[in-house]
């Protein structure tokens, strides 16, 4: 049975008051899985630039955190809710630290600031539920050759920090990551809603409509600020179109259920613009046939 594994990025504090519990409760109402991303340090969403941004949703609150407003600390603010996730059954993850930060600088970043930003990340997830996060998943996709190392120093089962095809382990400047990469497959809501010509009912629509052109599982990748709460019938129709068809929606986790990691596809990772999206993010690139790693 064809499976589309459901990605929930939750990228602001209003996201993670708000958003997370109607998804908990959406999943649970429709049988349905998916593993939680949690940005876990301040809200800074004022300093986004909304250029081709899912910012541009935000509410007028959330659009002056860390500008006009004092940046809420989600971790705080939003444990019980991320704990809320976690007990019912779903899976969690790290998204980001100060997911603004990121974006902006993680391409240039070195690496003293990219493991202050991971490690901190990490720290504030473990006191939080109490445990080691087993899975990462970078904000917007972007990341940096450090980053990408990182992802096995720190431990983690498997990551989602890039869009393409299906499940590979990564190779960077001729080095083998021990970190399974588990890419989006799948173009998300705001990336098709970029022109204006294109409704919410439109853009779930020609989701459906690639989960089932393109063979294989996929993933799907949802935000608790726009399927979550402004999306919500958009993404409820998703759900109900996909089950319809007979997918099972899961997390992510199960998509490593049936896969032996050992034999996993070893694909170089590159930097490219996704359609919809500004801005260079990590994208799964050729295979890598080098049998000496």
């Amino acid at each position: 049975m064809k499976r589309i594994a459901l990605k929930i990025d939750v990228d602001t504090c209003r996201g993670t008051l708000f958003g997370v519990p109607t998804l908990i409760e959406l999943l649970q109402r429709h049988e349905a899985s998916g593993t939680f991303f949690f940005s876990l340090g301040p809200d800074t969403s004022g300093r986004e630039a909304r250029h081709l941004s899912p910012s541009r949703y935000y509410d007028l609150v959330t659009r002056l955190y860390g500008l006009l407003l004092p940046a809420p600390d989600i971790g705080i603010r939003g444990a019980g809710c991320m704990r809320q996730a976690r007990d019912a059954g779903l899976e969690v993850g790290i998204h980001a630290w100060n997911r603004v930060r990121w974006e902006k600088f993680v391409p240039t970043a070195d690496n003293a600031w990219i493991e202050a930003e991971m490690e901190q990340a990490s720290r504030r997830f473990a006191a939080v539920f109490g445990e080691q996060a087993l899975a990462h998943a970078a904000s917007g996709w972007r990341m940096n050759r450090h980053a990408l190392r990182l992802t096995q120093r720190l431990g983690f089962c498997y990551a989602s920090d890039c869009r393409g095809n299906f499940p590979f382990i990564p190779v960077v400047d001729g080095e083998l990551v021990h970190c399974p990469q588990l890419p989006t497959t799948l173009p998300t809501l705001d990336e098709l809603l970029v022109t204006a010509t294109t409704s919410a009912a439109q853009a779930a629509e020609r989701i459906l409509a690639e989960s089932a052109s393109i063979d294989g599982d996929h993933v799907f990748t949802l935000r608790a600020e726009l399927e979550g709460m402004k999306y919500k019938a958009a993404f409820e129709e998703l759900l109900v179109g996909w089950t319809s068809r007979g997918y099972r929606l899961v997390a992510l986790r199960d998509l490593l259920t049936s896969q032996n990691i050992a034999t996993l596809p070893r694909h170089t990772v590159v930097f490219a613009e996704v359609p919809g999206r500004f801005g260079q993010r990590m994208t799964q690139g050729p295979a890598f046939l080098d049998t000496c790693i």
